[in-house]
């Protein structure tokens, strides 16, 4: 190392070492916050987490490789270093600004191939400069071929506990108190400050200080989206937020006097209600609602595993039902009273559904089971173990009710492997398509999956007093109650804790649903 490199100072040899820190934190505020970034488009799948902890470490090793190949060669390897962290940190501010276009970009590939390459446009680059930081640390703190060891040790755990404390504030504070491009000004900031303290306080270059503007420059403050689709209808995001679990959005659509409005959560559209009416606007709230009590007519006592809008417990309230309600997530809560007027005399519980069936000791009528992460409910809601505790639960002649998203046309694998779970754990299993199969091509919906105890029972239903959002009466007055079997040669296995890759055979239905969401949704509204 030259000696206008400070190979003798204390204090540059500390300001490597916070460097240390400081890169591998932010490897690991990228890599979480990627999620983010591509949650709200592609959703949070498996083929999603996977394009983001492949280009991770593709890039990393790439930047380990071609950051070693570089240090060796450069005269001053600590003016390279802290070039390269300014150009880091630049590529981090401008995620915010090209994720729109990238993802827009990459979405005829198809949600893997879509999801893979805009994870690679977005933070390939920034990684692989990250990447590129731990050799030149390496060149610029060993002084002796003896003790290399010792330093490579010693910075590998300094990048080692900065990433662990990136991965903690990320999780823990950062998403709770900052939004996604906030989170990219940040790091993109930190990244160029390092590199500018570097310049200024040991080249003596005082001009440097200019660039602790670019953050400032470079973000762009969330504005309020609005947009005219090509129809005419005016789509408004009125609220947005990030929390531990997710993007939560609410939009309001309206159209003359027609207004309607919207939660999505993750991209995902967790429903809509008629601003008028205060109907619901997706029919597979009432066939949860109406089935449960055509078979419960006299049922008193509710559980609902997972929130949503909460149209379904506050319908159930109305008929005298008392609801209990649990969810993860508390975002969820404040949204569903604040937008959907939802309102319950039972308790708000705010934790796992598995944690809580569990630990408690109440006994239901009627248990639904309306869950999405993602696209999918989660597979530990629908393992066999799991359900069981929700027979476990319900009161002697209850009811469980699954709202899922299933195929019964093609590839039926994971679909009939849920209802053979279901009756593994209970003497009666229907399913009931909340759609006319006949007119499906893909025969892909919301499919409610009533699961009971004892002998079966005959629907006390009369369809002519269903009341419903207007445009959806002549479906539900023709589909409700019209059940759906599939032929006994279908192949299906039981989903256990153990083994329940659901995640990856109904890959396909995940990019259906997802494509049904982006064709009837604006874009903009779910990047921004």
């Amino acid at each position: 190392m030259q000696e206008e490199e400070h190979h003798d100072s204390r204090i540059f040899l500390a300001y490597l070492l916070l460097t240390t820190v400081v890169s591998g934190a932010l490897v690991m505020v990228i890599e979480v916050m990627g999620s983010r970034v591509m949650g709200p488009f592609f959703g949070v799948s498996l083929f999603v987490w996977t394009s983001l902890i492949t280009v991770a470490l593709l890039a990393l090793a790439i930047g380990y490789a071609l950051g070693g190949m570089i240090a060796d060669r450069t005269q001053r390897p600590a003016l390279l270093l802290f070039a390269i962290l300014f150009v880091a940190g630049v590529l981090a501010l401008l995620v915010p600004v090209l994720k729109g276009p990238i993802l827009k970009a990459s979405l005829p590939l198809g949600l893997r191939s879509g999801a893979f390459a805009s994870t690679l446009a977005l933070f390939g680059p920034v990684l692989l400069l990250l990447g590129c930081v731990f050799p030149f640390l390496v060149k610029l703190v060993a002084r002796e071929l003896h003790n290399i060891g010792r330093v490579v040790g010693g910075l590998s755990a300094l990048s080692t506990i900065g990433s662990t404390v990136g991965t903690v504030a990320t999780g823990f504070f950062l998403i709770a108190y900052l939004s996604v491009d906030q989170i990219f000004a940040f790091t993109g900031g930190l990244l160029i400050l390092l590199s500018v303290g570097y310049f200024v306080f040991f080249q003596r270059r005082w001009w440097a200080l200019v660039f602790l503007a670019l953050p400032v420059v470079l973000y762009q403050p969330q504005q309020a989206v609005s947009r005219i689709m090509e129809d005419g209808t005016a789509v408004n995001l009125i609220h947005s937020e990030e929390n531990h679990y997710g993007s939560l959005k609410v939009v309001d659509y309206s159209f003359g006097d027609i207004r309607h409005r919207e939660m999505i959560i993750d991209g995902m559209v967790q429903g809509g209600m008629d601003l008028s009416s205060r109907y619901s606007t997706y029919e597979y709230t009432y066939f949860l609602q109406y089935l449960s009590r055509a078979l419960v007519p006299q049922g008193e006592r509710c559980l609902m595993i997972g929130l949503g809008m909460g149209v379904v417990p506050s319908w159930l309230e109305r008929q005298g039902v008392s609801c209990d309600v649990v969810d993860i997530n508390s975002a969820v809560v404040a949204v569903a009273r604040e937008y959907f007027d939802f309102h319950i005399s039972g308790d708000m519980l705010i934790e796992d559904a598995r944690y809580f069936l569990n630990a408690t000791d109440r006994r239901y009528d009627y248990i639904v089971l309306d869950v999405f992460s993602g696209d999918i409910t989660p597979g530990h809601l629908l393992s066999v173990e799991a359900l069981s505790l929700m027979r476990e639960r319900l009161r002697p002649g209850g009811v469980l009710a699954v709202n899922l998203i299933g195929s019964l046309k093609r590839e039926t694998y994971m679909t009939a492997s849920v209802v053979k779970t279901l009756a593994v754990a209970f003497d009666q299993v229907v399913v009931y398509p909340a759609f006319d199969p006949q007119e499906s091509t893909q025969g892909v919906g919301n499919l409610i999956i009533m699961a009971y105890q004892g002998t079966e029972r005959r629907l006390q239903l009369d369809r002519n007093t269903i009341s419903g959002h207007h445009s959806l009466l002549p479906l539900l007055r023709t589909q409700m109650g019209q059940r759906f079997n599939f032929p006994a040669d279908t192949p299906a296995m039981v989903l256990t804790d153990a083994y329940n890759p659901i995640d990856f055979f109904d890959g396909w239905l995940r990019e259906f649903v997802r494509g049904s969401i982006l064709d009837s949704t604006n874009w903009d509204i779910l990047i921004n």
